[in-house]
């Protein structure tokens, strides 16, 4: 199981539809109104941020995305990026 299966199975079913609904939009490139911030020193690096949760992911030179990983915010959520 990766590591993003593995995060989605601790989720809530509210926080679940949620995650969702911001995975769509990543992949229809809709991106108006979310709270998306690039990471500092890392290229092509951004996070989504819906109250405690945090989707980090990567955008690709041929333009698709990949999400890194899917987490609520710790102290530990932006050290590995």
């Amino acid at each position: 199981m990766d590591k993003i299966a593995k995060a989605l199975q601790n989720l809530s079913s509210k926080e679940k539809e949620i995650i969702k609904n911001i995975l769509l939009k990543i992949k229809e490139e809709s991106l108006f109104g979310l709270d998306l911030k690039k990471l500092k020193n890392c290229d092509n690096i951004f996070r989504i941020r819906k109250g405690k949760l945090r989707i980090i992911f990567k955008k690709q030179d041929d333009g698709q995305y990949s999400i890194l990983t899917i987490e609520r915010r710790s102290d530990k959520t932006y050290n590995n990026y």
